[in-house]
């Protein structure tokens, strides 16, 4: 009797251990076949020129109509057409009467006369994409369209020339300084260098809105490489002097185009 109840013991744990393993085989292939159909799906839309993707990292260059400048984005996808994106850009500002002069010599550099200020903006900003049309294939062009805003740093620093005094000695002056020498043409040598004025930069804060489309034209999913036309509106809490008789703005409207790069996971 003890050796029947023992067989049937060991005959129950061996349907059960078979079907725990049964079960974990199933759930393992399970997991097998899902992940399968997850890259099958991604490589799908990848031929069909769809962009997918978690996140995305992206560095640009950019020419505005009155300066340049650099940005870096970091972008996180929440539905197949929307991405949130985080922006850092550094660019400045240029008056559009600014003219280029050469130096007295070969060893000067080449100045702007009448200009007082450089303006140079770092900015912090939130927004959002909207991809308008996938690429349809591999060697299509995607075309998003973004908006952002933040806050936007001002950094005004003087502008440095070289100049000769009475005595014939080459001394960095900025139009505060001596307005005289400042502005003599024969007097001066050229720009100062470019690391001059810095602990003398006076802050700008403001606000900045950005509009822009891109065209994606990377042949890999992964990979981003686009061009971009834009334009954008900063606003800073005071006027802002660059260049000697002309009204200092507080208000500037610019057009942009730029090339980007990156990557997508």
């Amino acid at each position: 009797m003890k050796t029947t109840i023992l067989i049937l013991l060991l005959a129950l744990t061996g349907i059960a251990t078979h079907a725990q393993d049964s079960t974990r085989r199933r759930t393992k292939d399970d997991r097998k076949q899902e992940k399968h159909q997850r890259i099958n799906a991604i490589i799908k839309q990848e031929e069909e020129g769809n962009l997918s993707f978690r996140k995305q990292s992206i560095f640009g260059v950019q020419l505005r109509t009155d300066g340049y400048g650099a940005f870096y984005e970091m972008g996180r996808r929440k539905s197949e057409r929307f991405t949130n994106i985080y922006v850092a850009e550094i660019t400045e500002i240029k008056n559009s009467k600014e003219d280029k002069l050469g130096a007295q010599n070969f060893f000067g550099n080449s100045y702007v006369y009448g200009k007082i200020n450089n303006f140079y903006q770092f900015k912090l900003g939130f927004g959002e994409q909207y991809i308008f049309g996938q690429k349809g294939n591999k060697n299509g062009v995607a075309v998003i369209g973004s908006v952002q805003a933040g806050v936007d740093l001002g950094l005004l620093k003087p502008y440095y020339l070289q100049v000769y005094d009475t005595t014939g000695t080459l001394k960095s002056v900025t139009y505060d300084q001596d307005s005289l020498d400042f502005l003599d043409r024969g007097a001066i040598n050229g720009a100062a260098g470019f690391t001059q004025g810095w602990n003398e930069v006076k802050l700008k804060p403001g606000l900045f809105l950005k509009t822009s489309l891109r065209f994606d034209f990377g042949r890999y999913n992964e990979m981003v490489q686009a061009l971009e036309i834009g334009m954008s509106v900063e606003y800073f809490t005071s006027k802002i002097p660059i260049v000697l008789y002309n009204d200092p703005k507080q208000l500037f409207f610019q057009g942009h185009i730029a090339f980007a790069f990156g990557r997508r996971k």
